[in-house]
């Protein structure tokens, strides 16, 4: 039998290095933008023929989770409150093809020469949802009062902003109290997504109904069932949406998933899960389109509770680890290689002094590193010398993952160390893993964001998403290197200080790059199509995600 043609696309990340002049990203003619050194390669197989764009029509999304709110600041969006929240609200600035931040919602942005001061026109005649207009104010409203508010999972985010003015009615002037090179990053993420201050100020529930300007109206929410948007017929671009309607079901099992989807019960599905990607691949009638970035697997580790607050323990564990073997058991060997670090083989933060240091493969030395903790009088976990190491790691209730588990289990315990498998669903998983209530889980770690926004969301001592609990002076003071200069090179070694300290403390183990998929039946078209408002192509599906706006259902 001759197999079908796998029609996907495999985008590796380009990671923008901002290197600003007076004026960033944006659409004048006096805008002096130096470009920024990029990373990866594109291979593209043949996919369905795309045709012309057709109006109309629904589609049904299968995401792999629920999320608990969908208001900026109070929602724990992941990749599937991602993909929902795209369709809601517009980003001020996504990036293009090439790994460069590009205009969207906003016309364009000029930064001072000291990166202390951002300033960001908003496009004219935009409204929200309820009819409000978009305004300089309203960002400011709403950045005051729930981007930067007291609780809000952001916060870290725009820990630098001084002030936010509202210059006149379309610009916004942020003034960072010192120098940070990567906050064009920040505005491109939930920081700069658009909500109505009005309906935002409704109440407490305000997260179950929001309202952007984005090119679907929010309507009727089940939880952990389905969430239906519609249309938004006076959507700022001109012909956008094509859709009338998505329904996205939040479907965690991936075997479930994928049935779905072979059985037309759903149009498309998200997946980071490389056995359910293999499977889809070989699916007929269906579209593929992937990308490999920055996110890989992990083991991540509560430093701040015993016996995961000793680095000879937590050395250990990552010593005690066949990658390739827990690569295979997820389904990725042939598609990504080990990973040893937060930047894959394709970045420009990648380091060969990292891979070479990072510890993996060496039983002897790990069984030797709990030897060690173990007869220690003044352990940690203050058990007697002699008792084993012992502690909680937790999964989601995956197929594949609960085979990952018991592997982690079966090396852990090759080197004495005693693993009770806890079985946590998914939304459970991420609530324990912000309130640090766990020892160690199962995760996902990286991003294709600015390398000082990444480290500072995972390596800060008062990030929300800090959750390892680990922090590190060397890491501040590498972080302050990357928040204060935008040279390439000098951002580099600072990149490569903080992996050396990560492999020297491991406060979180990897696996390989996750390599993430949306796949489609054939009649879902232009997936990674989706361009800018000037017509510059958009990077695509990062993460298995899309601009939803642009997807067209064929005839």
């Amino acid at each position: 039998m001759t197999p079908k043609p796998r029609s996907h696309r495999r985008l590796i990340a380009l990671v923008a290095v901002l290197a600003l002049a007076a004026a960033g990203c944006g659409g004048g003619d006096d805008d002096d933008t130096t470009a920024p050194e990029s990373s990866g390669s594109s291979t593209t197989a043949e996919v369905s023929p795309q045709g012309d764009p057709v109006r109309g029509g629904s589609i049904t999304v299968g995401i792999e989770a629920e999320t608990n709110s969908w208001l900026p600041g109070s929602a724990n969006f992941s990749n599937a409150g991602i993909n929902v929240a795209l369709a809601i609200y517009d980003p001020l600035f996504r990036r293009d093809a090439d790994g460069v931040l590009h205009p969207y919602l906003a016309e364009k942005m000029a930064v001072s020469d000291d990166l202390t001061e951002w300033t960001v026109t908003l496009r004219s005649g935009v409204k929200f949802h309820d009819g409000t207009p978009l305004t300089a104010q309203a960002m400011k409203t709403t950045f005051d009062t729930y981007i930067n508010a007291t609780g809000s999972n952001l916060a870290g985010q725009v820990k630098d902003v001084q002030s936010v003015t509202a210059v006149d009615e379309l610009t916004l002037l942020y003034t960072l109290a010192a120098p940070n090179a990567a906050f064009g990053d920040v505005l491109a993420g939930a920081v700069g997504w658009a909500f109505s201050p009005t309906a935002a100020a409704s109440g407490p529930d305000a997260g179950s109904h929001p309202v952007g300007t984005g090119p679907f109206l929010f309507g009727d929410w089940q939880r952990d069932s389905k969430l239906v948007l519609t249309r938004n017929p006076d959507y700022w671009q001109e012909g956008l949406p094509y859709l009338d309607e998505i329904v996205f079901r939040p479907i965690p099992d991936e075997d479930t998933r994928i049935s779905s989807l072979k059985t037309g019960d759903v149009d498309a599905v998200q997946s980071l899960r490389q056995s359910a990607i293999r499977q889809l691949q070989d699916l007929d009638g269906v579209d593929t389109y992937e990308f490999l970035g920055n996110n890989s697997g992990s083991a991540i580790f509560n430093t701040s509770v015993a016996p995961l607050d000793d680095v000879r323990v937590r050395r250990a564990l990552a010593y005690a680890l066949d990658q390739d073997q827990l690569i295979e058991v997820l389904g990725g060997t042939g598609i990504t290689p080990a990973e040893t670090q937060y930047f894959s083989e394709d970045s420009p933060y990648y380091s060969e002094a990292v891979a070479a240091a990072w510890p993996t493969g060496d039983a002897e030395e790990a069984a030797k590193l709990i030897d060690e903790y173990v007869n220690d009088p003044e352990r940690s976990d203050g058990k007697a010398v002699g008792d084993p190491v012992t502690f909680t790691f937790d999964c989601p209730p995956d197929p594949s993952l609960i085979e990952l588990s018991q592997l982690y289990q079966a090396f852990w315990g090759g080197i004495g160390v005693e693993v009770d498998l806890n079985q946590v669903e998914q939304a459970t998983h991420v609530s324990e893993a912000i309130a640090g209530d766990y020892q160690a889980k199962c995760w996902r770690v990286g991003d294709q964001g600015d390398p000082y926004r990444t480290f500072t969301d995972a390596f800060t001592a008062d990030s929300p998403l800090n959750f390892t609990r680990f922090s590190h002076p060397r890491i501040d003071e590498a972080l302050d290197v990357l928040r204060t200069t935008a040279d390439n090179e000098a951002r580099k070694a600072a990149v490569e200080d903080i992996s050396m300290v990560l492999a020297e403390e491991v406060p979180n183990t990897f696996t390989a790059a996750t390599l993430s998929v949306l796949a489609v039946q054939e009649n879902v078209k232009n997936v990674d199509g989706w361009t800018f408002p000037d017509g510059t192509k958009g990077e695509g599906v990062p993460g298995a995600t899309t601009m939803w706006g642009h997807v067209w259902l064929a005839e």
